[in-house]
């Protein structure tokens, strides 16, 4: 694998040169932000990018936003970074990272980690999912219904894939509030409501749809597969 490192930690450098050469991998090393989108940006071509969280002329979500608004998700992104908070974890990955390392790393964890997204790499995700009467279309952010292109927000949009990639489940709304805006956010979960309704309507999740959102009082809501009568 070719591998594009964000890194300015001189001895984290050393070893990265160490480790992915004994790993037979090719490299190359930024030390800051704006070297490495300019040569992204410019055309160079990896298989996996290693990023850092705190760099000198700015930070590793940065430069994760560009990869992913730029270059698309299906490009792994592995985050090696001292901050192991778990608020910070659960935001890198939230932003699209696909793997947190906390530093140090240890070379057979690491090594690992990067053989593990290389065979998903070559075996990417669908980009469109049918459920039901919906189609999800993963690259676009979009859903269907019967071909109709529906028009979601993109909270509406994450919000209904996962309530219908999680059929016959409770789901309170602190769950859902954490899963689509974040553990720290200080929404009120009446927002959680207000998304509900949106999505049902705009989707059309009735019975003669095959699906229906069950409201349950004081905790959140279900979302039920429906069979429907054969014609």
């Amino acid at each position: 694998m070719h591998i594009g490192i964000l890194e300015d930690d001189l001895t984290q450098i050393e070893l990265y040169k160490l480790w992915l050469s004994t790993a037979q991998h090719t490299f190359a090393v930024y030390q800051t932000v704006g070297l490495f989108l300019d040569a992204l940006a410019s055309g160079n071509k990896f298989d996996l990018l290693l990023l850092d969280r705190e760099l000198p002329d700015s930070n590793g979500e940065k430069a994760l936003e560009w990869v992913r608004e730029n270059l698309g998700w299906e490009l792994p992104v592995i985050f090696v970074t001292a901050d192991g908070g778990e608020v910070n974890v659960v935001n890198v990955l939230r932003k699209g990272a696909d793997d947190y390392i906390v530093k140090p790393p240890a070379y057979f964890e690491l090594i690992a980690r990067i053989q593990v997204w290389a065979r998903r790499a070559k075996s990417p995700a669908p980009e469109l999912v049918r459920i039901g009467k919906y189609e999800i279309n993963f690259v676009n952010r979009e859903i269907r219904l019967q071909s109709e292109l529906i028009e979601l927000t993109q909270k509406e949009f994450e919000l209904a894939v996962y309530m219908l990639q999680h059929p016959g489940k409770l789901l309170s709304r602190m769950l859902l509030l954490e899963a689509i805006w974040g553990v720290q956010s200080m929404i009120d979960t009446r927002t959680v409501d207000t998304h509900v309704s949106r999505i049902r309507r705009k989707l059309k999740i009735f019975p003669e749809n095959g699906w229906e959102i069950i409201s349950v009082y004081g905790y959140g809501y279900r979302i039920d597969q429906i069979d429907l009568p054969a014609i």
